[in-house]
């Protein structure tokens, strides 16, 4: 699908074959301070989401795409839209890049781009949101260089490693 690949990366359904790299990812206690999660998932609950990820959009709400490295074909990331709401056409997005020597590279850009694109022609929606870690500069920037405005701050909004933090929330308007 065209709509998905750019000059770096392609956006790509889950496959059986992703096992490993997601029950890593979602492992990555890293990973959980963006999550907020706070246990593991073991290989059996990853395996049945893997059999459960063919599930329809409109039904589930959701849909989970793996960021591909164009020249290697090799999953360095996933990219997620969430709590779609078809009838006021919104939905959240989130995005991680898995290995920090893949991160400020455009991967996670160009990924962000491609989906709000298919966001729009594809699903039909109006809006992207998403929630950011104030200490997440990084992921600001990109997400503020892809026409995401910073509509409010929650203040004290997440418990990680011992403090509060503050989380911002953006918004894409799509054209």
């Amino acid at each position: 699908m065209e709509t998905l690949k750019g000059n770096l990366i392609y956006l790509r359904a889950l496959e059986p074959s992703d096992l490993d790299f997601v029950h890593g990812l979602e492992n990555d206690e890293e990973v959980w301070k963006l999550s907020n999660t706070v246990k593991p998932f073991s290989r059996f609950i990853i395996e049945k989401y893997l059999k459960n990820s063919h599930r329809d959009i409109y039904e589930i709400k959701q849909l989970r795409l793996v960021i591909s490295k164009n020249d290697t074909d090799e999953a360095i990331g996933l990219i997620d839209i969430f709590d779609c709401d078809f009838k006021n056409k919104r939905a959240g997005i989130g995005i991680l890049i898995k290995n920090s020597h893949d991160r400020n590279k455009g991967f996670g850009k160009e990924s962000l781009k491609l989906l709000a694109n298919y966001c729009n022609t594809h699903l039909d929606l109006h809006q992207l949101y998403c929630n950011i870690s104030e200490e997440n500069k990084q992921s600001l920037k990109m997400f503020k260089s892809e026409k995401f405005e910073i509509i409010g701050l929650k203040k004290d909004w997440n418990y990680i490693e011992g403090k509060f933090v503050n989380e911002f929330s953006l918004q894409r308007i799509l054209t």
